[in-house]
């Protein structure tokens, strides 16, 4: 159920980012924003565990969830800068 939560919490996390966070290399399409949200959900929720501040069987909140998507969409847009300036 857990895996389902981050899921859920991850889409929604994914539609704040791109509110907060909006660019011209961003993802203009709602289900690659709501991946990378989900995306964002699984690293927080993963490094959240890994230095202590998740349990095992805990998931990301709401606030790390949209920490997560916002830090891969920054990622996403790095990348995607580096690809459209590189093909002109």
């Amino acid at each position: 159920m857990s895996i389902i939560w981050t899921i859920i919490i991850g889409f929604v996390a994914g539609v704040i980012a791109k509110l907060i966070m909006p660019g011209s290399n961003e993802p203009s399409g709602f289900i690659l924003t709501t991946i990378l949200g989900i995306i964002g959900a699984f690293v927080a929720t993963y490094l959240g565990q890994a230095i202590g501040w998740y349990r095992a069987d805990e998931g990301a909140g709401f606030i790390g969830a949209i920490v997560g998507a916002i830090v891969v969409l920054f990622i996403w847009g790095v990348i995607a800068g580096r690809r459209s300036s590189s093909t002109y």
